[in-house]
């Protein structure tokens, strides 16, 4: 079949009509392939033009039971004409191929949203598995929602005849035949999807083929049959977006990108020593293929192993960093502690996940700020960043390598398990419009007549010479134990130790008047209510205080990137508003800090599921704490 994308062929009588936006989750089970369509329709729908926002949402398990509850996997993409800062809260539209996938999102799926269900997997034995007690394809568990029951799996046997697979081998193609179906529904072009599928299966002409008759047969039963209900094919207009070269982009992309910038910047030779773990392990494989770059991956045995080997490359002056989960930052702390007590800069990346200890390891979550904040023996001080979209990953990590250099410090940089994963629309910046920071390492001019002193600080920053090893006359021991101020040399002395523990302090309170000043996301710099976030909730308390301000309610949004040391202007800010409330992917952790160092009565509203806030949970905290009624939002 000849693809277009210019002509669409309606059934008679349902002409398309025009939406805003729309947000479609693909859910089966974990071998499906629902992470590869929803990737594949994010790609259809950021060339299309839409603005959008995707959640990845899939199982700890490497391979749970198929057909069980335990092993579904969801992609979710919210995407329309107006700005989109979420994934959004209810699906429009859910495709379940499986009793499980049902089971599990039909909660979920917005009132009067639509269903399509593969009916040739509603198997008793499958029903079973799922926990159903009956078929709900047959009572009334869809009542009230659109529903589109299609064999699925029997019509891809029969789109894919041809080609010559096995049963096992033609089924894989059902997600593309699920595909096509709703590229038709939303009037998507398919060239992209055909171009990708020929290059992945470049060796396996026949599996390429087959998916790609799959895709034509999904789309022509949108465009022949009569849809249930009246369903419709929908058309959703481009977005009014900033011009320029765009790309989709997830969190750990972003990341790894702006760790590669920040080190180009600085004009150092990155090292990434890491050890594999659910999140993080992605910000591993991203690096690991960009060499060419100067970047140097190290994967080691272990956690401890990898944050060691992170402060050694420092200590020959690279770029150290290591990155990892909660569990993982935990290992490193002895480590962490060791690059703050020598002042060697020390990139660490924390991607948050649910806990404790192995928790909900493939879950979001924001419990890791005490950890980052406090979480170390003794007076241990860092700089402590937080990215607040996937795309702003690519800043931050700029901003960590420009701190961590010029500081002498490690820098612990949080992203989660929804941003890390998460794709959106990212305008590539023109990389010459960033300052470079280049370092400047220690040289012989440094050497006095005591010799070469590798902790004289500078006036300005307190920070200490950077010496590389081999450089001739700058000879200098470093280590765990307590060093002489000035020296460098072993000291037990009471009153050395207190001047180190104060200068180390000091050095990171410092970094405050190097950091912005803290800005007000949407709204008045004072009034009722300030809703303060930091980290990936962003998106929903951006929407939610913009929909809040459009009824009238005196709302305003502040987001936190730099947690610690705190903006200067933060405590003068806060103090202008009535009530301050706390969004936490946690029970209550930023909220302590901003108690402790402002005594601002601020409230929490705290989530632990595991899965996003939604606009509507943070809408309903408004309301809650403004009496359900507008003020004067000017």
């Amino acid at each position: 079949m000849a693809i277009s994308s210019a002509v669409q062929i309606e059934p008679t009588g349902t002409p398309r009509e025009e939406v805003e936006s729309v947000v479609v989750r693909f859910a089966g089970d974990s071998g499906d392939g629902m992470q590869l369509t929803g990737s594949q329709f994010t790609l259809a729908t950021a060339l299309a033009g839409n603005d959008l926002a995707t959640f990845p949402d899939f199982p700890a398990e490497i391979r749970a039971p198929i057909g069980t509850t335990f092993g579904v996997s969801a992609f979710q993409i919210n995407f329309g004409a107006r700005k989109i800062a979420t994934a959004g809260d209810a699906p429009d539209v859910l495709v379940a191929m499986n009793p499980a996938a049902l089971k599990v999102n039909l909660v979920d799926v917005k009132p009067g949203g639509s269903v399509v269900v593969d009916t040739g997997t509603f198997s008793a034995r499958n029903l079973k598995k799922a926990g159903f007690d009956g078929n709900p394809l047959e009572d009334d568990t869809l009542d009230g929602f659109h529903v589109m029951q299609i064999d699925i799996s029997k019509l891809t046997m029969e789109a894919v005849k041809d080609a010559g697979l096995s049963n096992k081998e033609a089924l894989r193609s059902k997600n593309m035949w699920t595909l096509g179906l709703i590229y038709w529904l939303y009037d998507r072009d398919r060239e992209p999807t055909v171009n990708w599928l020929r290059g992945k299966f470049a060796k396996r002409a026949d599996i390429a083929e087959a998916n790609i008759s799959a895709l034509n047969a999904g789309h022509i039963y949108g465009e022949s049959t009569e849809m249930p209900g009246g369903l419709r094919g929908y058309t959703v207009r481009q977005a009014d977006i900033t011009p320029g070269l765009y790309r989709t982009v997830t969190g750990a992309e972003a990341l790894a990108w702006g760790l590669a910038a920040g080190a180009k910047l600085a004009d150092l030779r990155m090292v990434l020593a890491s050890y594999p773990i659910t999140p993080a392990s992605n910000l591993l494989h991203i690096l690991a293929g960009m060499k060419q770059f100067d970047i140097v991956t190290f994967q080691a045995e272990d956690e401890i192993a990898a944050v060691c080997a992170a402060i050694g490359a420092s200590f020959t002056g690279s770029l150290g960093v290591t990155s990892s989960s909660g569990p993982g930052i935990a290992l490193k702390g002895e480590a962490i502690g060791l690059a703050i007590s020598v002042e060697l800069p020390l990139i660490v990346v924390n991607s948050q996940r649910a806990g404790p200890s192995t928790g909900l390891p493939t879950k979001t979550e924001q419990s890791d700020l005490y950890q980052s904040v406090y979480g170390r023996n003794a007076d241990a001080p860092l700089v402590v960043l937080a990215a607040s979209s996937s795309a702003n990953c690519f800043d931050m990590g700029i901003e960590a390598v420009r701190l961590a250099t010029k500081y002498m410090t490690p820098v612990m940089l949080l992203s989660d398990g929804y941003m890390a994963n998460a794709s959106e629309p990212w305008l590539i910046p023109d990389f010459d419009s960033y300052e470079p920071f280049p370092v400047t390492f220690a040289d012989q001019d440094q050497i006095g007549e005591e010799g070469y002193l590798p902790y004289v600080r500078d006036d300005g920053t307190l920070a200490r010479p950077w010496a590389t090893p081999g450089t001739p006359g700058l000879e200098h021991r470093i280590g765990g134990i307590e060093r002489a101020d000035g020296s460098g040399n072993i000291s037990y002395d009471a009153d050395n130790h207190q001047r180190m523990t104060d200068l180390r302090a000091a050095k990171i309170n410092g970094i405050a008047n190097d950091i912005p000043l803290q800005t007000v996301e949407q709204g008045n710099d004072s009034g009722k209510l300030a809703v303060v976030g930091w980290g990936s909730t962003y998106g929903p308390i951006s929407r939610a205080v913009g929909n809040m301000r459009d009824q009238g309610y005196d709302v305003s949004h502040i987001h936190l990137r730099h947690i610690w040391p705190l903006p200067r202007n933060l405590g003068e800010l806060l103090a202008g508003f009535e009530q301050v409330v706390v969004p936490e992917m946690n029970t209550g952790q930023l909220i302590t800090v901003l108690r402790a160092e402002y005594l601002v009565p601020a409230e929490p509203v705290n989530k632990v599921n595991g899965q996003p806030f939604k606009i509507g949970e943070i809408e309903d905290a408004i309301t809650s704490r403004l009496d359900g009624q507008p003020g004067e939002a000017k």
